[in-house]
């Protein structure tokens, strides 16, 4: 919750490797907390928190992002005044892994060739779209083992958003 206002009660919530889970609900019942929960941007007031078996319930949010869940935020909250190259590259700011990080920085873009063809552009001045691809793309940067999305569909296509299900 967020400070004397409680937003969740009794979540009990399994997903397994290689799963995709979605959770429905109308504005206000709670799913962007539960996100920012598990990625440790509100502190949880009760139970724990757990992922690949280790209690993660009180780390913060860049030990959280260096175990392996990403989450892209509702909003997109891209990097004003960066292009689109140096946004999706900010999503592996924790790896050291150059040439790896270059095939994934390769990997968006063949998923979202938009990107690459706007990869000098400021990032803020994309479409709304343009904008949630990107986003998407700097949380798959970070090479996640979980990677939550806060409203995967806002701004995209249907075929878009088929094709990121896939």
């Amino acid at each position: 919750g967020y400070g004397d206002v409680r937003v969740l009660w009794d979540i009990s919530l399994a997903v397994a490797a290689g799963e995709i889970t979605c959770i429905v609900g109308s504005n206000g019942a709670g799913k962007t907390t539960l996100l920012r929960t598990i990625s440790g941007l509100v502190p949880a007031t009760a139970g724990r928190i757990r992922f690949a078996g280790e209690d993660i319930t009180s780390i913060g949010p860049d030990q959280i992002l260096a175990r392996g869940i990403a989450h892209v935020p509702e909003g997109r909250r891209l990097f004003r005044g960066l292009n689109v190259h140096d946004n999706l590259l900010l999503g592996a700011y924790l790896r050291r892994d150059d040439a790896e990080i270059r095939k994934d920085l390769d990997y968006v873009f063949s998923l979202f060739p938009i990107l690459r063809e706007r990869q000098r552009q400021d990032a803020i001045t994309l479409s709304g779209g343009e904008q949630q691809m990107c986003a998407i793309g700097r949380g798959i940067m970070s090479r996640p083992k979980l990677l939550m999305i806060d409203e995967l569909s806002l701004g995209l296509a249907p075929q878009l958003v088929d094709r990121l299900c896939e």
